[in-house]
């Protein structure tokens, strides 16, 4: 659906973005993390035309952005919360922007129904709070019923109530046949519903590929307590299972409850207690974009 192809912009001897290039796909949520500085908003920011590149392109549809016939019916973004008129309502807001697209009017209360915002549609925007303008953002961005939806950190100012509407929303729409590319500093949350990731860290792609795929790189560890448990640290050793011995029992590295309990069977070794540990989606990518990382705390 989306294609990026090398990317690049400097900011005089700053390299924001170097040469990136990934893929994103229809009907799937596709993650886009990094560490701050990484250069997802530019990166974001050139896929809709409000940054120029200094090389490389973004094809819609195999199609330029500034080459769409009607851009905000292939897609809708959100790259900054604020940017409304503090003056006007939610509703006199997306009136404003259905007017601009040549978007029928009719949409505006749709939409503010969609997102949740029926009762505050008559309210100054001047007195929303940030979740409440993300909501507003999201519903600006639903107004052209568009393909794909672009959104940079739409969960920053949102209640857990809403971030679990946001997470419902997204993966409906995607469901429905739409292209989801979404920015976000909450992994944890980003883990139970991204299908794809695209991970950066200096500008550069770390990489670009299912989720599933990332959480195989962390592997995951067994804990295992017994009462012999060198017998079975031997017998794990064997089979190249790494393993460490702990107070009343082990812990077998990159490998399964089990590939674990089957050895410890076939050899009538005494389990008590066995549990499998998976490292988190965080941990994997705070290691993949460590060494990446702009800002990092003694």
């Amino acid at each position: 659906m989306i294609t990026v192809s090398s990317l690049t912009k400097n900011y005089g001897d700053r390299v924001a973005v170097d040469h990136l290039s990934f893929d994103v796909a229809a009907g799937r949520v596709t993650g886009f993390v990094g560490p701050n500085g990484a250069g997802k908003s530019t990166t974001m920011r050139m896929m809709v035309g409000l940054t120029r590149p200094d090389t490389g392109e973004v094809r819609y549809h195999g199609i330029a952005y500034d080459q769409l016939q009607h851009p905000t019916r292939m897609v809708g973004s959100v790259l900054d919360a604020r940017s409304m008129h503090p003056g006007r309502t939610a509703r006199n807001h997306l009136r404003s922007v259905a007017a601009l697209a040549a978007i029928d009017p009719k949409r505006v209360d749709a939409v503010l129904h969609q997102v949740g915002l029926d009762t505050a549609a008559d309210q100054r925007v001047g007195g929303f709070s940030l979740g409440m303008r993300q909501r507003l953002a999201l519903a600006g961005a639903l107004l052209a019923e568009p393909e794909v939806l672009l959104l940079d950190e739409p969960a920053n100012g949102l209640d857990p109530d809403g971030i679990r509407w946001l997470r419902t929303s997204l993966t409906d729409f995607a469901a429905r046949g739409g292209t989801v590319f979404v920015s976000s500093h909450f992994i944890g949350e980003l883990a139970m519903f991204a299908d794809d990731l695209v991970v950066v860290g200096g500008g550069r792609l770390l990489a670009d590929e299912p989720v599933t795929a990332t959480l195989a790189r962390g592997g995951s560890t067994v804990n295992v307590r017994t009462p012999v448990a060198g017998e079975l640290a031997r017998l794990l050793e064997r089979h190249e299972i790494a393993v460490e011995l702990t107070a009343g029992g082990l812990v077998a590295h990159d490998s399964t409850t089990e590939a674990v309990s089957t050895i410890a069977f076939e050899h009538r070794i005494q389990i008590l207690e066995i549990v499998e540990a998976a490292r988190s989606l965080e941990e994997i990518l705070l290691e993949m974009t460590g060494e990446s990382a702009e800002f990092a705390a003694a």
